[in-house]
């Protein structure tokens, strides 16, 4: 009976660090409570994480991961439900099977490493954030430095290591205190000789790990110094105005009645806008925000319905000196691999001057399992579950990175959450781009803190590149981001809105221009070696044992 005790206590002691791990981590980043994130949780929120896997076995360790991956996102992602019937789902199983993997990663950690386990896990954390943000499967939300996106002095190093830097910043204090956790862990003492005996454990952690610790303080000084004297000035630097339609509706919901009236609603917002602004460089609509396929309904003419309502908006625009940036479903005939022409359907931006097409950017990053699942041959049940679900399947677009108008503006045009992703706008910026236009559509979600992580995302792309980064977005977060990362302007999310952004134009080369994700993957190469160096020497001593045990 007491052990049967004890071990129900463990467990409840299990399940009370899991849940607080979920809540400090969802807690961190914008949320229903703390419309921005509570940042501080970041730096803390592995702290259970770490402590915990120390107390169980491997087969404790993946499935306390698989229960953590799971409640986490579930509280931070809770709005997926709302973009798709399987997208909760999904994403929730993935990130269990993450953590299930990578929880028994951080207990061999602490087992290789016994007095220095703390820093290996850092590094294997560290290394799970950059892994799982590539492949097809890559998705960069809850990656731990976007936490920090309020916080302008110290996501200045940006400009140097990405996003990555930051988040071996904010993540250190909950590896290290797990470690000092640890060694209180040890401690036997009982009644008033507890108190003494805890304060000496402390004391020895802090003596033994003090050159850990320093040189974490030295980086995040370094740091906030560096993001204090970094921070570029635009004041004197040329000026884009780019007017951002916001109208309030996700595109997709109503068929040919509701592409109508959003047709006359964004034309509305933008001859306001432009009636304000009438020498305004470009105006953007968002992702899809017109849904019929403008070049293919004017080539073909295949519903004489959508042929005039496409009509209606090339008559619209060839009234207009502006040039316009606008989100479409655009299909295209092209040729197959055997020659013959094939229907290609893209997520496209295109930019249209005099009513004619002067450039188009097609979505090269398609959300997984909803707009994109090339394995439909080796697993034809979840595609087609995911085609009865009503999903937009896409082709992925290439290039080109650039469009130009005729006036010269240069500008990329990331589609929905490729602004998450650091090597697109990377890429933009080192061909060219001096203005990151960004087209979304969040309105599925209904949800404020959906739009707001998304923005805090794109907040990096800013300060990785000195860009001013834009967008226009179906119903928020609509805003203008400056070179430094500050939110410039910021239209109210869940209405009908237009905002007109004076952006600054910067050509500068960052070092992260030209180092890209390498701080990513170096944290990847750093915990496969020190695993493989901690495997070796517990091998190794195993070996000696064995052969110093006498014969027979």
């Amino acid at each position: 009976m007491e052990r049967f005790k004890r071990a129900a206590a463990a467990a409840a002691a299990d399940g009370a660090a899991l849940a607080l791990a979920a809540l400090l981590f969802a807690g961190a980043f914008p949320n229903r409570f703390f419309q921005d994130g509570c940042w501080p949780l970041a730096w803390l929120a592995y702290a259970p994480v770490f402590r915990l896997v120390r107390r169980t076995g491997y087969a404790g360790a993946a499935l306390r991961g698989a229960l953590y991956g799971f409640l986490s996102y579930a509280l931070f992602n809770s709005w997926l439900g709302g973009f798709h019937p399987l997208a909760g789902f999904i994403v929730y199983a993935i990130y269990s099977g993450y953590m299930a993997a990578l929880f028994p990663l951080l207990k061999a950690a602490a087992e290789l490493f016994p007095r220095r386990g703390y820093l290996v896990q850092w590094l294997l954390w560290l290394a799970y954030e950059y892994l799982r943000t590539l492949g097809f499967l890559g998705y960069p939300y809850g990656v731990t430095g976007y936490s920090q996106w309020t916080v302008l002095p110290l996501i200045q190093i940006a400009s140097v290591f990405g996003v990555w830097g930051v988040s071996a910043l904010v993540a250190f204090p909950s590896a290290y205190l797990a470690g000092a956790l640890a060694e209180l862990g040890r401690v036997r003492a009982r009644g008033r000789e507890r108190r003494a005996a805890i304060a000496a454990a402390l004391l020895a952690f802090l003596r033994r790990e003090r050159a850990a610790g320093l040189l974490w303080l030295a980086a995040l000084a370094a740091a906030l110094a560096y993001g204090l004297a970094s921070p570029v000035d635009y004041a004197g630097a040329p000026r884009a105005r780019v007017v951002l339609v916001q109208h309030n509706t996700d595109p997709w919901v109503g068929g040919f009645d509701a592409y109508s009236r959003n047709f006359q609603t964004l034309r509305r917002l933008s001859l306001e806008a432009l009636a304000a602004a009438p020498d305004a460089d470009l105006v953007a609509w968002s992702e899809t925000a017109f849904v019929p396929r403008i070049d293919w309904h004017l080539r073909y003419r295949e519903d004489e319905a959508y042929f005039r309502l496409v009509s209606e908006l090339m008559a619209f625009l060839a009234e207009r000196e502006t040039p316009f940036l606008i989100g479409n479903h655009d299909a295209r005939l092209e040729a197959g691999a055997g020659g013959e022409a094939t229907r290609r359907d893209y997520n496209a931006a295109l930019l249209f001057e005099a009513g004619r097409e002067a450039g188009a950017y097609r979505k090269e990053r398609l959300v997984p399992f909803t707009e994109h699942f090339p394995y439909r041959e080796a697993f034809p049940g979840v595609y087609a579950a995911l085609e009865a679900a009503d999903t937009h399947f896409w082709d992925p677009g290439s290039g080109p990175a650039v469009l130009e108008t005729a006036a010269g503006l240069r500008f990329s045009a990331p589609i929905c959450f490729e602004d998450s992703f650091g090597y697109l706008s990377r890429r933009a910026a080192r061909e060219g781009a001096r203005l990151i236009v960004n087209l979304t559509n969040d309105a599925w979600a209904k949800s404020l803190p959906a739009q707001t992580q998304h923005m805090a995302m794109a907040v990096f792309r800013a300060v990785e590149n000195r860009r001013s980064v834009l967008r226009a977005a179906a119903s928020g977060q609509t805003c203008a981001i400056d070179p430094n990362g500050r939110v410039m302007a910021l239209a109210e999310p869940f209405v009908e809105a237009w905002l007109l952004a004076d952006a600054p134009l910067m050509d500068l080369r960052t070092p992260y221009m030209a180092l890209g994700d390498a701080l990513g993957a170096g944290f990847v190469a750093a915990a496969a070696l020190a695993l493989a160096f901690g495997t070796g020497l517990r091998v190794g001593r195993a070996l000696r044992r064995a052969r110093a045990r006498p014969a027979g």
